[in-house]
């Protein structure tokens, strides 16, 4: 469903392709469907290619995060509005500074260097951003359209950051993935 919702975009990319805000609308539903092909193909693990399509389903996870990085400089003021007022620096400063953290994040899953600590530490910056950013505006603002869109994108994105955080963190090296033709390691973690 979100890769039938991303490619809804294509007429607004082909019609706008300088308007980032496209590309970063499609990278929200897109990285989605990403998650859930890099899930898919890891539960079918040891079967021939799926190395080499768990690496493309982590490039376009990692293309998609880098594009909603990317959004925050390109829209800067109006993601520096989304930053509660309270927090010290200044909301310019955090705009800035999540934005730089999802673009690190981006170029490591994109580059397969710690892969791991960027999924997980991208998963815990999208659920601040569904503490600070979000949650709060159910309260401020519940009649606006735009609070429950904004809680609903946000929750499914910290979802496919978790489920590639875990799905890598299970295939890094010293982990052996479990499929459903083997058994359960007798591994300590497992």
């Amino acid at each position: 469903l979100y890769f039938i919702c991303a490619l809804l975009w294509m007429p607004r990319m082909i019609g706008f392709p300088e308007l980032f805000g496209v590309w970063s609308g499609f990278a929200e539903q897109f990285c989605m469907a990403a998650a859930t092909l890099l899930t898919l193909v890891a539960a079918n693990a040891g079967r021939g290619e799926a190395t080499r399509a768990m690496q493309c389903a982590r490039f376009m996870f990692g293309l998609c995060v880098l594009a909603l990085g990317m959004a925050h400089f390109t829209a800067l003021e109006e993601t520096a509005r989304l930053v509660p007022a309270w927090l010290p620096q200044g909301q310019r400063f955090w705009a800035m500074l999540t934005g730089g953290a999802m673009f690190l994040a981006g170029l490591s899953l994109m580059s397969g260097v710690l892969t791991v600590p960027a999924a997980w530490s991208m998963t815990v910056l999208l659920m601040s951003f569904g503490i600070f950013v979000w949650l709060p505006r159910l309260f401020i603002a519940p009649h606006k359209h735009n609070t429950w869109a904004g809680n609903a994108i946000n929750l499914a994105i910290t979802a496919a950051a978790w489920m590639v955080a875990d799905v890598l963190a299970r295939a890094s090296p010293g982990r052996r993935l479990r499929t459903a033709s083997s058994p359960v390691s007798k591994e300590p973690g497992n």
